[in-house]
């Protein structure tokens, strides 16, 4: 299934990697991703064709390798960065400002549209502050929700200049990532094990609720929110678990997963079928988790191209566990988890799923495109 995959080397170290949200209507695959880069002299956003599907060969296999569309000077690395909407992406820095970039299709530039200056920083002795990096940023347009090294949240809107709201002390330690639970409630992880849900509604400066991973507080690194139930959510840490939380119920994980042998970077639910997960880690290991109902008829593909596969009865993950995720219905009693990555070099640090559609990226300075997922 490699085949699949098509390389691009960039001589960049890629930090994150998203693609362009298709219109509502659309049928063709996204064919359009962003790209930030970070730890280099000269950091860049970056957008990029997926490549030439007209370049299919006769059984369809794809040929052709992305393609650089235009790119952009971003000062510092960028920690997240996230599409507002067709045309405007927003972009989290390690100096703490927050920016918002526009793609122009007509003539294929990046400028800067908007920016916020150190929207996260550190007070220091003097009153010059020194920024804190911009560790997560989500948008639900026209609204952005920044987290930052500071322990600060924003909520900005992208047509005003100062902050709707600022949640100064939100958190005595880190936060290391945002998204959103429904359009007033956010989700945050922190570098000590907690998950907190934030109402926006409210005018106090507290989380709504607070739930954590027994035992070692080992720092939460990414989160992600199932998509069509909403109480679903998954957490990737610094040990390399996933974990698997009911917010209706409890103050801890309902499963925790062994995954990654180091960081877990990002985590995904896939939009459109969440029965599939994706993590990626610095061990360079990309897996994807599949939870779909027919998977024991499925091919064990461990024999073939260097996949490796697990199966995880439910015996051995507590038994609340499922809707796929939740459920202790007998028949979802396997789990198979394959590696798309057989070679594992250096860490990847991001990944992005639409469609049939994955893309990655890594410090071996590359990004890869798969565009068979589930072929």
């Amino acid at each position: 299934a490699m085949e699949d995959v098509s390389a691009k080397f960039v001589s960049q170290k890629i930090s994150r990697t998203r693609w362009r949200p298709l219109p509502a209507a659309a049928l063709q695959p996204p064919d359009v991703f962003a790209t930030g880069s970070w730890d280099n002299e000269d950091n860049r956003v970056s957008i990029w064709s997926a490549g030439d599907l007209g370049n299919a060969g006769l059984n369809g296999e794809y040929h052709g390798e992305p393609h650089l569309l235009c790119d952009i000077q971003h000062n510092g690395d960028v920690m997240d960065m996230q599409f507002l909407d067709q045309e405007r992406i927003v972009v989290a820095s390690s100096t703490g400002t927050v920016t918002i970039f526009r793609h122009h299709q007509n003539n294929q530039t990046l400028s800067a549209n908007h920016r916020w200056e150190k929207a996260h920083y550190h007070v220091g002795q003097d009153t010059s502050c020194g920024g804190a990096a911009c560790t997560g940023v989500v948008c639900n347009n026209p609204e952005i929700v920044t987290v930052g090294e500071d322990g600060r949240i924003n909520l900005f809107r992208a047509d005003q200049r100062d902050a709707v709201r600022t949640i100064d002390n939100a958190d005595s330690s880190t936060l290391h990532a945002v998204t959103f639970l429904r359009t007033t409630e956010i989700l945050t992880v922190n570098s000590i094990g907690q998950l907190k849900i934030w109402d926006l509604r409210q005018q106090r400066n507290e989380p709504s609720q607070i739930f954590s991973l027994a035992g070692d507080r080992v720092p939460l690194h990414c989160v992600d929110r199932h998509p069509n139930q909403q109480h679903i959510v998954a957490t990737g840490g610094q040990d390399g678990m996933l974990s698997i939380w009911d917010i209706r119920q409890g103050t801890m994980p309902v499963s925790l997963l062994n995954a990654h042998e180091a960081e877990m970077w990002e985590v995904h639910f896939h939009p459109s079928d969440p029965d599939h997960l994706f993590t990626c880690s610095e061990d360079g290991s990309l897996w994807h988790w599949d939870t779909s109902t027919n998977v024991s008829e499925k091919p064990s593909f461990l024999h073939q191209g260097g996949r490796s596969t697990a199966y995880l009865s439910h015996s051995t993950i507590n038994q609340s566990v499922v809707s796929a995720w939740l459920s202790n219905d007998p028949t979802k009693d396997r789990m198979e988890i394959t590696n798309l990555i057989p070679n594992q070099t250096l860490s990847v640090n991001s990944l992005d799923v639409l469609g049939p559609c994955l893309v990655y990226g890594t410090d071996a300075e590359a990004i890869y495109v798969n565009r068979q997922l589930f072929a």
